[in-house]
C-alpha cells in the first residue's frame, strides 16, 4: 500500500488537465524556492560583509591595546616579553593621536597612527593594501601615508604637502597651542572600509616627536592575538604575566577592538537576525500555502477517498498520501531553492554587472566594498532547507489527519 499512496500522492500533485503540477501545488512550490533561495542569497552575502568587514577592519585595528596611563619606557624590553607568551602573534609599540588633516581644498578630522614601519607587516594586513608607495618610506622625515578615499577628499596626490593639527598640547614662552606640523605624502592604501576616510600613518619616530616623548618611550603597546574573539581575556593575561620591574609601577588600560568597533559588528549580527526573521515569514506563507494544498486535494479527493475506505485502505495508509504529496511539494520548492539559491550567489556580481549595464548606473556606488563579497555557509544552509521542510510537514500533515474524519458511507450517499 505504501507504493499505492506514493503513485497516489504523484497523481494528485499533477493538475487535472494533464499539467506537470496543480495551480494550488505550483504556488507552493514556487513560494517555497524563492523563501529558500533568497534566505541562502540574503544569508551569504551577510556573511560575506560581516568576514570583509572582520578581515578589512580588525586586520589593521588592533586586536587590543594595553595603554599606560603615562609612558612606557624602555618598550623593547616590554615588547620582546610580551612576545614570548602564549596566545601573543606579534606585539610592536603604538601610539594614536587625534587631529585635523588639511590642504588647501579643505580639511578632515583623522586618527593618526604612530607605527614601527619594520613591525607592521606581522601585526596587520595594511602592507597588502598599499596601492602606491609602501611603508618603508615612512622611514623619510615628515611623512605620512593616507588614504585613497581621504586622498581624494582632500584633492592631495603622492609628493603633496598635508597640515597635520594635533590635540597634544605646545608650549612656548608665548602661550600654548596645538601641535602642528607639515608632512609630506608618501603612499597611499586603500582598504575599501570606513578605515580608508579617517586612518593615517606616521612613523612611531615622528609620533614620539609631536607627543615630545623620548626615543625609547612609547604611550601604549599594540598585541595582536591568536584568537580575536578572546583578545580581551588574553591582554589582562599578558599584564599579569608580565615582570612588575617592566611595568615601572604604572596603570595599564586595556582597550580591545570591541570597545572601537564591537558595536559595527554587534548591529551586523542584529540585522542578520530581522532579515531571517523577514524572510522566514516567506517561508511561512509557503507553508501555509502547503497547507492549502493538501486541504484542497482532500477536499477535491472525497469520492477516491472513500472508494478506498471502501476496498479496505485503513485511515494510515490515507493519510500517507496527502503527507507523501506534502514531501513531494516541499522537497521539489526546497530542492530548487537550494539549487538557485547557490547558483544566483555565486553569479552576483556577475548578475549585478549585467543590471549595471542596463541602468548605467553603479549599484553599489555609495558603498565602500565594489564587490558583493558571499560566503556559503553550509551548516547554515542545511539548516534553513531542515526548518523549511520541517514547517511543511507539519503544514501538510495537519490537513492530512482530516482524512480519518471522513465517512465513506456519507460521501458515496451524496455522489
Amino acid at each position: 500500500m505504501s507504493s499505492l499512496s506514493l503513485n497516489l500522492a504523484f497523481r494528485y500533485l499533477k493538475s487535472n488537465r494533464g499539467g506537470v503540477f496543480s495551480f494550488t501545488s505550483f504556488l507552493a512550490i514556487l513560494g517555497l524556492s524563492i523563501g529558500v533561495s533568497s534566505l541562502i542569497i540574503v544569508m551569504s552575502v551577510m556573511n560575506g560583509f560581516e568576514r570583509e568587514l572582520q578581515d578589512r577592519i580588525l586586520g589593521v585595528v588592533p586586536h587590543a591595546v594595553i595603554k599606560s596611563d603615562s609612558t612606557i619606557n624602555n618598550y623593547q624590553l616590554l615588547v620582546d616579553n610580551i612576545n614570548k607568551l602564549d596566545n601573543i602573534k606579534s606585539s610592536s609599540p603604538y601610539i594614536e593621536l587625534q587631529g585635523l588633516a588639511s590642504s588647501g581644498s579643505g580639511g578632515r578630522g583623522v586618527s593618526i597612527i604612530g607605527i614601527d614601519e619594520d613591525i607592521e607587516p606581522s601585526m596587520s594586513i595594511l602592507p597588502d593594501y598599499m596601492v602606491i608607495g609602501s611603508l618603508d618610506n615612512l622611514k623619510e622625515d615628515s611623512s605620512i601615508i593616507i588614504g585613497t578615499w581621504l586622498a581624494a577628499h582632500l584633492d592631495v596626490g603622492i609628493g603633496d604637502t598635508l597640515n597635520i593639527t594635533t590635540s597634544d598640547i605646545k608650549t612656548t614662552i608665548i602661550g600654548s597651542f596645538p601641535q602642528s606640523l607639515k608632512v609630506k605624502i608618501v603612499g597611499m592604501y586603500e582598504l575599501r572600509s570606513e578605515l580608508d576616510q579617517s586612518l593615517v600613518l606616521i612613523s612611531h619616530k615622528l609620533a614620539q616627536k609631536i607627543k615630545m616623548i623620548g626615543e625609547n618611550t612609547t604611550s601604549s603597546i599594540r598585541i595582536k592575538t591568536d584568537d580575536l574573539f578572546s583578545a580581551d581575556t588574553i591582554a589582562r593575561d599578558v599584564i599579569k604575566s608580565i615582570d612588575g620591574d617592566l611595568l615601572n609601577g604604572n596603570f595599564f588600560e586595556i582597550i580591545t577592538w570591541k570597545t572601537t568597533h564591537g558595536t559595527l559588528f554587534e548591529a551586523i549580527k542584529f540585522e542578520k537576525l530581522l532579515i531571517s526573521l523577514m524572510l522566514f515569514l516567506i517561508i511561512g506563507v509557503a507553508s501555509i500555502l502547503v497547507l492549502s494544498t493538501i486541504i484542497m486535494t482532500v477536499k477535491s479527493k472525497e469520492r477516491e477517498i472513500g472508494i478506498l475506505k471502501t476496498i479496505g485502505a485503513n485511515n494510515g495508509q490515507l493519510v500517507k498520501i496527502f503527507v507523501y504529496q506534502g514531501i513531494l511539494v516541499s522537497s521539489i520548492g526546497i530542492i530548487s531553492g537550494l539549487v538557485f539559491g547557490i547558483l544566483i550567489t555565486i553569479n552576483l556580481d556577475s548578475l549585478v554587472n549585467f543590471l549595471e549595464s542596463l541602468t548605467a548606473r553603479g549599484m553599489l556606488d555609495a558603498y565602500f566594498i565594489n564587490y558583493f563579497p558571499y560566503h556559503l555557509d553550509f551548516n547554515q544552509i542545511f539548516f534553513i532547507c531542515l526548518l523549511s521542510f520541517i514547517f511543511s510537514l507539519f503544514s501538510s500533515l495537519i490537513p492530512a489527519l482530516r482524512v480519518n474524519r471522513l465517512d465513506p458511507i456519507e460521501i458515496l450517499r451524496h455522489e
